[in-house]
């Protein structure tokens, strides 16, 4: 097979992910791989540029930078932008559109910076074709993503098209769903690999559980949505794109179970619907009832011989609920643990520190995660049966 030329790529991700999509990107075989602020940097080939928007689970989208120069003003801007050969990443009759992110003094006004971007290449064109290209917001052919900070200015292909977070299996939705890739992130950072018995005893929607499922399986993420931004591109290589994603060796075989419960009726509902569009129906169970009814004959993990993970994302309080409330609920949730989750592993995340005290257990672990945003803690909790220091000797 012929060497294909390496160049750089930058995957974009949430505050207190970028670790997380750093060991991906590495497992994936990327080269260069550097930490920056909410994104990794990193070297490969087309098809790694494939396998990442395929295959990670952590990343919202990947960037191809192709020309970085500094520029005090939109003038200078404009000039730069001109200089750059167009005719490499789409032709006249391409459809475009731009997404400009700035941070400087010098350009203030992110929309005026892109009407020049906008104007750079449709005057490109024009001199070259003597035609104009459209800019199209809905579905174009080349997004092309501006970063100005201060006065240096970076312009890169964005080759993900849509969020890569919309995985193509949500049909069915509750009031503020987990964004997949933060769950995705979660259950990296709690070590799970379908190891064992899960569980979600707050599944809202269910996609904690898809996407525990989807891990545990070794099933790309990418699999079910419909297009990628860079199967537009001029050197796009159907025939790679088609062995990548025809390619199922690296999925693999588990034999433990993974449940979910909510109190909502129209919850588990919602949840059953995404749970049969991801194809994991049956690895999962739904149940509905209150996490606070919960006993030691109704938990589904009792008496499991390996260690269960527990992962919840309760509500925050920030819709109308009284601190009184929220309060009870976060204690009630740590009770539950304490006397019906003995041996499991928990995690929760939540943006409310005040209720988070209520659940009565120590963390073992804590980090920092952005929801939305929403500054959260990420806590992990072993459950000990007794004390901690009777598990230790």
């Amino acid at each position: 097979m012929k060497q294909q030329a390496t160049f750089p790529m930058l995957a974009k991700t949430f505050k207190g992910l970028e670790e997380v999509l750093a060991q991906e990107l590495i497992e994936l075989g990327a080269n260069d791989v550097q930490l920056e602020r909410r994104a990794v940097s990193f070297r490969g080939d087309k098809t790694l540029l494939y396998r990442a928007n395929f295959s990670l689970r952590t990343a919202i989208r990947i960037l191809v930078p192709i020309a970085s120069f500094k520029a005090k003003d939109t003038d200078a801007l404009y000039a730069q932008l001109l200089k750059l050969n167009w005719a490499q990443y789409m032709t006249v009759n391409s459809t475009f559109a731009i997404d400009a992110t700035v941070y400087s003094e010098s350009f203030r006004n992110s929309r005026f910076v892109t009407y020049r971007v906008k104007d750079a290449i449709v005057d490109y064109w024009q001199e070259r074709e003597h035609k104009r290209p459209n800019v199209s917001v809905q579905s174009p052919d080349l997004t092309i993503n501006v970063h100005i900070a201060n006065e240096q200015v970076t312009l890169s292909l964005d080759s993900s098209g849509e969020s890569l977070h919309k995985r193509g299996y949500r049909v069915a939705t509750t009031e503020a769903p987990i964004n997949e890739v933060l769950a995705a992130g979660m259950l990296r950072m709690a070590g799970w690999q379908g190891q064992s018995d899960f569980y979600d005893p707050m599944c809202g929607s269910g996609t904690l559980l898809i996407e525990a499922a989807l891990m545990a399986r070794n099933i790309a993420p990418g699999v079910f949505r419909q297009s990628f931004a860079f199967e537009k591109w001029p050197d796009f290589d159907a025939d790679l794109w088609n062995d990548i994603y025809n390619d199922d060796s690296q999925e693999r075989e588990f034999t433990h179970r993974i449940y979910g419960s909510d109190a909502s009726f129209y919850a588990i509902q919602q949840a059953a619907k995404n749970i049969k569009s991801a194809g994991v129906q049956h690895d999962v169970e739904l149940k509905q009832i209150r996490m606070e009814e919960i006993n030691n004959h109704q938990s589904p993990i009792t008496n499991h011989q390996s260690s269960p993970l527990v992962m919840l994302n309760p509500p925050y309080g920030e819709r109308l609920k009284s601190n009184k409330e929220i309060e009870d609920l976060y204690s009630a949730i740590g009770t539950a643990l304490k006397h019906q989750f003995t041996g499991a592993t928990a995690w929760i995340i939540s943006s409310n520190a005040a209720a988070m005290k209520c659940i009565g257990l120590k963390p073992s672990k804590k980090y920092h995660l952005l929801n939305g945003e929403l500054d959260c803690q990420f806590n992990q909790y072993e459950l000990f049966q007794g004390k901690r220091k009777d598990n230790n000797q």
